[in-house]
């Protein structure tokens, strides 16, 4: 792992131009409408994930409401575009806007809390969020849903067709990555870390917890609204069971798959279990139950994810050593 990072390290303009290459042929190295309808999903929820991982992996807080603000993103640029016929260039910005406001709300509501009290606290807004969509029958359709939301229209272009769709995910998908990794290597992004991994040594230094933490909170949900949109206006027809908190968890479970607090881990694990599901038609039924095993065994067997990155969970809650300790010592007393 250490040779294959060196040689990404030493080559990266290589690596990106032959990456960029790939992304940009997906379309017909797949071939199939379906293929690429997938391809579609993996985009949004690398949004989603690399978003999430802003509040988790970034500055090691704790949220179970992602999909929440994944669905007041969607249900914004759906009314807007539907009700009052606003175009696609500015209800996106809008979706993800109302869902960055509410998160700044939420953050400064509940970022005060800690460990479980914060998770209990934003699972709970998830399920208000979801039960609120339910019930504001007069704004949301409730169980009905939102039909007809229509297709993107950009300068008179129509993203109708999945490969166009393809492109204008992609594109986003792109620059929202670009931009976390740019926050990463700057000075915020080294507040953010050193909050995480010690909120009284980055107090002494100077670094205001609170406001790097509501600022982290809001940026991730921002993010997650404009992943909304994009899905909103891709699937044109959306409901509260899409958002609800069992895709929270999905969601969480790509980010620890790929490892905490880097940058390729969540696209890595988002793509890994969009690929899975599809994979394994079969176990559709159990795909919650599956998440939460994969969840537990990366937990348990390597904390830091494929990345290999320190992020929320430590290094040292590692059952591997457990079992290596066990070895040596019945070794010794033979």
């Amino acid at each position: 792992m250490d040779k294959l990072k060196q040689f990404f390290a030493d080559h990266k303009l290589v690596v990106g131009i032959v990456i960029a290459a790939i992304l940009i042929l997906v379309p017909f190295i797949l071939g199939s409408p379906y293929l690429v309808r997938v391809a579609i999903m993996i985009c949004i929820f690398v949004i989603l994930a690399s978003s999430l991982n802003l509040i988790i992996g970034f500055t090691g807080m704790f949220s179970l409401a992602h999909a929440a603000f994944y669905g007041i993103g969607a249900y914004t640029s759906a009314l807007l575009t539907l009700r009052l016929g606003v175009p696609f260039l500015l209800s996106l910005p809008m979706a993800g806007i109302v869902a960055g406001l509410l998160g700044a709300f939420i953050g400064l509501a509940t970022l005060r809390l800690r460990e479980t009290f914060l998770v209990f606290g934003t699972l709970a807004f998830g399920e208000i969020v979801r039960i609120v969509i339910m019930n504001w029958t007069s704004l949301t359709r409730g169980p009905m849903g939102i039909p007809g939301i229509p297709f993107p229209k950009i300068f008179g272009l129509e993203f109708s067709d999945y490969t166009h769709y393809y492109y204008l995910v992609l594109v986003f998908a792109a620059l929202i990555v670009l931009l976390i990794y740019r926050m990463y290597n700057s000075r915020i992004g080294r507040a953010f870390i050193a909050l995480r991994e010690d909120e009284t040594g980055a107090a002494s230094m100077g670094v205001n917890i609170f406001g790097y933490k509501v600022w982290a909170f809001t940026l991730g949900c921002f993010f997650a609204g404009i992943a909304g949109s994009l899905y909103a206006h891709f699937v044109r027809y959306i409901s509260a069971d899409q958002f609800a908190s069992n895709e929270s968890f999905a969601i969480l479970t790509m980010v620890a798959l790929g490892g905490t607090g880097s940058i390729i881990g969540p696209i890595a694990g988002a793509i890994i279990l969009m690929i899975f599901p599809e994979l394994f038609r079969f176990l559709e039924e159990y795909r919650m139950v599956l998440y939460g095993l994969i969840l537990i065994c990366v937990m348990m067997f390597k904390p830091e994810g494929i990345a290999g990155v320190k992020g929320m969970f430590p290094r040292d809650f590692d059952m591997t050593s457990i079992f290596k300790r066990k070895k040596k010592a019945a070794a010794e007393e033979v």
